[in-house]
């Protein structure tokens, strides 16, 4: 482990730091931690810092106990590659505001959302990405419009047996999702196998492995399923399961990730591909998942032509989705990644958005994704010194 990614703790103090003329001053925020300082993805942290500096802009990481906005300087984090240390100092207040708080859990502590909503009304400085998403409420808001519907699987909230009755006569494939549900975890499957004497078989997938059982009625599958969901102690949703597209017998989807560029405006930054690990529900990597190209496994699919016809599609509705869920949550975003699923006829379904990405693999989108925070971070910086209220997004 490196210090990138140590929690041992700080030796030196880092210099004070000048602001580069005309950019913006960004500060990451995090939550703090009484053993390791601050937590989150310091791999990610510190290679934002380190392209900050590349491209002339200062960057650090800051606590919600740290970020004092009344004050001129503020104590924060930064990274020096050289000795892969992190080093503390006080650098100036930020301009720009970039959430990275890792947990929901963090998130919604009282001190957490009122020190978020003291920076979203600060005079002089511009928040983005405010809080996680929840699953019901993105399908809410999808389904607001004419032009993100058609990429909705039917979803409805998992309340009462009757429920799972209805779309199971509709649909004999089922995913049950909790609604603040991260990396797969507590994710389970429902199908239907009306030819076999245990028709209903419901797949549980936990943190570490998945478990699979039979039922013979309705009334011991709901047994099961609720037993789930109160060992979760999270509400679920019901969701209209997809047969994906698949290669050597194993389904894909698709990982898109949009960021507002230098413009203001949605922009996609990359999309990748996820191939299902062996008898995963889903593509996760760390559950047994691969990365390939989605252009190669589409075209060996759907052939050239229609597989071109398809990626276009994907590109087209990631954007379209974004705005829809901007415009919707009311809050500022800047970036966002999205799974996207192909099923056998080519045709693209939304499953899921995240607000706090997670570092893409792929070289060339995670190069791009970087750059695109202080190109986004300039567009906000240039509104700011329009307008001293900040009320443009």
């Amino acid at each position: 482990m490196n210090a990138a990614t140590s929690s041992a703790p700080l030796t030196e103090s880092a210099k004070t730091e000048s602001v580069p003329e005309g950019k913006p001053v960004l500060a990451i925020l995090t939550i703090d931690d009484d053993i390791q300082l601050f937590r989150g993805n310091r791999h990610n942290f510190a290679d934002l810092i380190e392209t900050g500096r590349e491209l002339g802009y200062l960057a650090y990481v800051v606590t919600v106990r740290n970020l004092k906005l009344g004050r001129s300087r503020v104590l924060g984090y930064t990274y020096r590659r050289e000795r892969e240390v992190w080093v503390k100092g006080y650098f100036p207040k930020p301009h720009v505001v970039y959430n990275r708080i890792p947990q929901r859990e963090d998130e919604r502590l009282p001190r957490v959302r009122k020190k978020l909503m003291l920076i979203s009304k600060y005079p002089g400085v511009k928040l983005f990405n405010r809080r996680f998403f929840n699953k019901w409420s993105l399908f809410q808001w999808l389904n607001k419009s004419k032009a993100t519907q058609p990429y909705i699987p039917e979803t409805k909230r998992l309340t009462e047996p009757q429920v799972l009755t209805s779309m199971l006569k509709r649909h004999s494939l089922l995913y049950l999702k909790p609604i603040r549900g991260k990396a797969g975890v507590g994710i389970m499957t429902v199908k239907t196998q009306p030819e076999k004497h245990l028709p209903y078989r419901l797949q549980i997938q936990n943190e570490k492995r998945s478990r699979t059982y039979r039922c013979s009625t309705l009334q011991k599958l709901w047994e099961r399923i609720k037993a789930q969901t109160d060992a979760l102690g999270e509400p679920y949703i019901a969701q209209q399961g997809i047969a994906l597209a698949s290669v050597n017998d194993r389904p894909f989807d698709l990982r898109a990730l949009v960021q507002k560029n230098e413009t203001g405006n949605w922009a996609l930054t990359g999309i990748g591909a996820r191939v299902a690990g062996n008898a995963s529900i889903t593509t996760h990597v760390p559950r047994g998942g691969e990365i390939d190209e989605p252009e190669k496994l589409l075209v060996s699919v759907f052939g050239r032509e229609r597989a071109q016809q398809v990626l276009a599609q994907a590109r087209n509705a990631a954007l379209i989705l974004a705005r829809q869920i901007e415009r919707s949550s009311k809050h500022r975003l800047g970036e966002m990644s999205m799974d996207l699923g192909v099923d056998t006829t080519g045709h693209v379904w939304f499953f899921e958005a995240n607000s706090k990405p997670m570092k893409f693999d792929e070289p060339h989108i995670r190069r791009k994704s970087l750059e695109r925070i202080f190109q986004y971070s300039q567009y906000l910086y240039g509104r700011l010194r329009q307008t001293k209220e900040g009320t443009v997004r």
